[in-house]
This record gives structure tokens, C-alpha cells and sequence, in this order.
């Protein structure tokens, strides 16, 4: 039930409302609501109690402009990264002068093992970027050198990819694999601060009680600020995911050096805000490099049976009489970057799926019917479905859920996305199996007699099978969503429970677990082929719903401390002291 704010005047028969009334900017309010007193003159906006943060609906606290700068340079590495990297599996995969449109002709397979070798690199790249950025350089310079590195990426493929250098097939494999090279440090860079330094930007408050719009006493929750922000930076993201709209069809009528050009531009043109209004932005200082001392807390809890309280100080001087050069919180912080580790591991399968709409599902609507546009136009359909969807689960559904007193926190979102995700892989599997079920080529679409439609010296044109590629939409639409749920809520997660000396870091072991789903993809590509792709899609369905079932049974009990807290700082702590108490007790 919402609580009403009504502006009443003080009594004068209330020393303490009287006293309020002398300061001439406080507001004062009757709250009347279920477990509260009957009826309670409070002044507000003012902090909330834990009484406010038990019966009052959470909101989103205001955000500075400061954050949707960051968010945008972030947004705009995105829609070069995308811009650049949808148009690859045809520049890989087809000959030049086919139709889909191609470059160096390596076929499906190969191009799906060297996509997801890019992609592995580039998960691999935030490693030693967020150990730059904690120990070293802090985040605004490492995001600053990234985007460099990114742009000069940028120029080496915009220039092997002109008519000129397409000529010499050495040429062309040269430069795209330096620009894999210098894309993937790059993206790995950006990927590895951009999180933490846009969490950085919000400003630190305690919850407060105020009015809003609708006359509603609220109360305002750290929490879902940062869910709010992120939820916007992925709608930001995906608005400029729809580049892929512009590049993919500038590959097609122009050619691969067109489509180049332009994120390139966009991209260099993007960082010139980013450097002039530096001044305003939250630059935390590095704070040393923490892996060594990190290390060896590891290796004593790995002593004695991975119980982390053995390298506390004062178990270490009880118990071995000697003195360590840390402190209990540091114990007590590696706990909680450990934690929210393990729940980023179980995203290894999630990525492994996710990954196919790079390569495999590309592939995919190459062999249906595209009436006219090109195969790797449709994936786009995801970046609109994400900016239809995002706004109405974040303007509709969290509040009906908050107003209902219906939890549902970040474990829940993610369970949600992984069912999602197994439910697009199915989907993959079923419309494999109708192409495979097709004329004129049946389950070896393009490669058929029967659908050669016109031979150009070594070029030759086949038609496809006879189904629509709209009919991949509904795939896009179950991503789009598993998206929203998925990668907000892991971002918001880990940045909540990571220490604030180790969230590069923690944000870094996330992309190594998009690493790992990468080399899975990798190892699977001898089987991302005609005629074993249905077997492949309905594998990854399988493995996506078993993990999503396995994942909320070991973290459910996360969501009841995340709701349970008024603040972060508090949440941090109360799972600091139970965990501790949890193996003194062993």
C-alpha cells in the first residue's frame, strides 16, 4: 500500500514540530501507513530509518549529467565494436563478389572458430587493463588509452579493407588481424573500467524519505540507482548497436571499407567531449596493486581447507603467532569479490549461447530467404527489441513489483535470463530444422546443384532455402529480454559486491568467463556446420536450462540479503558477518 504525503502546519502545542519550523526549507508531512504510527509528523526529504526502508516503496535516487557523459562515450565504443564486428562473419566466410557479400572466403566454420578466437582475446584483455586501472593508472586514464588503442584498430581495418588492398588476399588477412589485435585490447580496456567508472559517477548518498511526483512518501534506495543507471547504459548500448543497421548495409551497397568508416568517425568524433569536460568527472585514485597480498590470503585459506578466516590477522597471530601485512576488512573484501566470482563463473554457458548471434545465427539466416537485405542485418532486430523492452520493464514492471512488495532481485533476474536464453537456443533449433526441411537444398542449404542461380567465372550465386529469415525475429525478441535481465543484473551485482579496490578486477574475471564460453565456441566449431547445427543449437538449449536451474538453487538466499539492507554499505557488511560466523562455526 502507498503512503500519502500531505503538508500539514506545525502545532504549536509540539515543541519538536515548532522547533522544526523554524528552519523555513523543511517540509512537513501526515504519513499514515500500515505498521507505522497512527499518524507520525515527519519532516522530509530527511535519511530514512529502518522503519522508512521496511514500509516505504523504493525508488531511484536523482543522477548527476556528469553520468550520462560516461555513459555515452561508453555507448559509443559500442556502436563501433558492433558497427565494426557483425560485418566480420561475412568478410571471413565469402569470397569476394558473393552475395551474401565476403572478403577472404574461409567458409562457415573457419569463420566462426576465428570469431570466437577475437572474442576470446578480447575477453581475455581486461585482465591486465584492470590491473593497470586499480594498481596503477586508475580508470579514467585506462579508458582514455583504450579508446586510443580501439581507434588506431579502427584506421588499420578501415584502410586493408579498400578496394586497393582487397586485391592482395595477404594484404586483407594482415590488416584484419592486426585489428582484431588492437579492437580486442581495446574493447578489453574499455569493457574492463567502463562499469566501475560510470558506478563511480553516481554519488555516494544514504537513503533518503521524499515525495514524488505522484504525492507518494517513497524512499530513495542506493540500490536501485545503480540498477536504474545501468539499465539505461544498456539501452544506450543497444540504441547504438543499431549501427549494425547503417554498417551492415553500407557493406552491402558500398563495400566492407565503407562500413569501416563509419565508427571510426563516430567513435573519434565521440571521445573529443569525453577528453574537454574531463575535469568534472570522479577520478578515484589507483590504490596500489592488490594481487600480491591477494595471492598469499588465497594460498592460506587454500591451507586450510579454503576456510578465508585462516588468513585473518588475528588468527594468523593466535594461531601461528606472526603477523601478516594486511587487515581484517582486506579478509573481509576478497570474501566479497570471491563471491560475486562464483556467481560470475556460472555466465560461461550463458556466453557460449549469447555468442552464437555473432557467427552462427548470422550464418544462419544466410541460408533462408532475405528479401533483398543483407543476412547480417537481421540481428538488429535484438538492439530493437532491447529499446522497446527496456523502458517498460524498467518504468512498469520493477515498480509493480515494488509496489506489491514482490522481490525481485538481481539471482531471480539472472535464473529469468538464462531461461530465456534456453529458450532462444530451442527456437534456433526448431527453425534449423524447417530450413533443413526445405527445397531446394534441404539440410546442405547453398551447396546444392539445384540451387544455382548464375555463375560469374569462379563466383557462383545459389538461392536459398524456402523459408523467410523473419522468422528468426522471435529468437531476437527471447535475447533481447534475457539481456535486460541477464547482464544489468550481473553488472549491478558484481558492482554492489565487489570492493571498491578490486571492481576492474572483478569486472575483468567476468569477461575471462566470456573467454571461456568463447573457447567453448571455438571447440565446437567443427560442428557449427551443415548438417549438424539442429544437434548444436537443441545441445546448447539443454546445457542453458539445466545451468539456469542449478544457478538459482546454490544463489537464491543471495536475493534475501540484497533486499534485506537499506544500504550497500550495510548489505556488505551483514554478509561479511554472517559468512564469518558461518565458518568460525566450522
Amino acid at each position: 500500500m502507498s503512503v500519502p504525503c500531505k503538508s500539514v502546519k506545525p502545532s504549536s502545542h509540539s515543541p519538536a514540530l515548532s522547533s522544526l519550523a523554524q528552519d523555513e526549507r523543511s517540509i512537513e508531512a501526515t504519513v499514515t501507513a500500515p505498521g507505522l504510527d497512527s499518524i507520525t509528523r515527519l519532516p522530509h526529504p530527511r535519511e530514512a530509518t529502518a522503519d522508512d526502508f521496511a514500509k516505504l516503496r523504493h525508488v531511484a535516487d536523482n543522477v548527476p549529467v556528469i553520468v550520462w557523459l560516461v555513459a555515452f562515450i561508453g555507448a559509443a565504443q559500442r556502436f563501433a565494436f558492433y558497427g565494426t564486428t557483425v560485418p566480420w562473419q561475412n568478410y571471413l566466410q565469402n569470397p569476394p563478389g558473393n552475395f551474401p557479400p565476403g572478403a577472404l572466403g574461409f567458409g562457415q566454420s573457419t569463420a566462426t572458430i576465428i570469431n570466437n578466437a577475437f572474442l576470446f582475446f578480447s575477453y581475455l584483455a581486461p585482465l591486465p587493463f584492470a590491473i593497470l586501472s586499480d594498481s596503477w593508472l586508475g580508470r579514467y586514464k585506462t579508458l582514455l588509452v583504450s579508446l586510443i588503442i580501439f581507434v588506431v584498430g579502427e584506421i588499420v581495418l578501415f584502410i586493408t579493407a579498400l578496394p586497393f588492398a582487397l586485391k592482395t588476399k595477404n594484404t586483407s588477412l594482415g590488416g584484419i588481424i592486426a585489428a582484431m589485435f588492437l579492437i580486442g585490447l581495446g574493447q578489453g580496456g574499455t569493457t574492463a573500467v567502463i562499469f566501475p567508472f560510470l558506478g563511480d559517477q553516481i554519488p555516494v548518498t544514504n537513503s533518503r524519505v521524499i515525495c514524488d511526483g505522484n504525492g507518494e512518501m517513497v524512499v530513495t534506495d542506493p540500490k536501485l540507482t545503480i540498477q536504474y543507471v545501468f539499465n539505461a547504459f544498456y539501452w544506450m548500448i543497444n540504441i547504438a548497436a543499431l549501427a549494425t543497421l547503417a554498417t551492415t548495409s553500407l557493406e552491402e551497397r558500398i563495400g566492407f571499407w565503407a562500413a569501416y568508416l563509419l565508427p571510426l568517425c563516430f567513435l573519434s568524433a565521440s571521445i573529443v567531449p569525453f577528453v574537454v569536460w574531463n575535469g568534472r568527472l570522479t577520478k578515484l585514485p589507483a590504490q596500489g596493486n592488490v594481487l600480491p597480498h591477494t595471492a598469499k590470503v588465497l594460498i592460506l585459506a587454500a591451507r586450510s581447507r579454503f576456510h578465508l578466516t585462516a588468513a585473518d590477522p588475528l588468527h594468523q597471530r593466535l594461531h601461528h603467532n606472526r603477523s601478516v601485512p594486511w587487515t581484517s576488512a582486506f579478509v573481509q573484501e576478497i570474501r566479497r569479490g570471491l563471491r560475486a566470482c562464483r556467481v560470475v563463473i556460472c555466465f560461461t554457458i550463458f556466453y557460449l549461447c549469447f555468442n552464437q548471434t555473432t557467427n552462427n545465427i548470422i550464418s544462419q539466416a544466410s541460408q533462408m530467404e532475405l528479401s533483398g537485405i543483407s543476412n547480417d542485418t537481421v540481428q538488429s532486430f535484438n538492439a530493437i527489441f532491447y529499446i522497446i523492452f527496456n523502458p517498460l520493464i524498467q518504468i512498469w514492471l520493477f515498480p509493480f513489483l515494488s509496489r506489491r512488495r514482490i522481490s525481485f532481485g538481481p539471482i531471480t533476474r539472472m535464473t529469468v535470463a538464462f531461461i530465456l536464453l534456453a529458450l532462444s537456443m530451442a527456437y534456433a533449433a526448431g527453425i534449423q530444422k524447417l530450413i533443413y526441411s526445405r527445397m531446394p537444398c534441404f539440410s546442405q542449404p547453398l551447396a546444392c546443384e539445384a540451387a544455382i542461380v548464375a555463375t560469374d567465372g569462379n563466383t557462383i550465386l545459389y538461392r536459398p532455402n524456402e523459408i523467410s529469415a523473419w522468422a528468426q525475429i522471435p529468437l531476437y525478441l527471447l535475447l533481447a529480454v534475457g539481456e535486460i535481465f541477464g547482464f544489468v543484473a550481473l553488472n549491478e551485482f558484481t558492482y554492489v559486491e565487489a570492493p571498491t579496490n578490486m571492481k576492474a578486477l572483478v569486472k575483468a574475471f567476468e569477461q575471462f568467463t566470456a573467454a571461456l564460453g568463447s573457447a567453448l565456441g571455438m571447440a565446437l566449431g567443427p560442428v557449427s556446420k551443415d548438417p549438424w547445427l539442429v544437434a548444436l543449437y537443441s545441445a546448447l538449449a539443454g546445457t542453458m536450462a539445466i545451468s539456469g536451474a542449478a544457478f538459482f538453487g546454490i544463489f537464491r538466499m543471495y536475493d534475501v540479503h540484497w533486499h534485506a539492507h537499506t544500504d550497500v554499505d550495510s548489505l556488505e557488511r551483514s554478509t561479511d558477518i554472517e559468512i564469518v560466523t558461518e565458518k568460525d562455526r566450522e
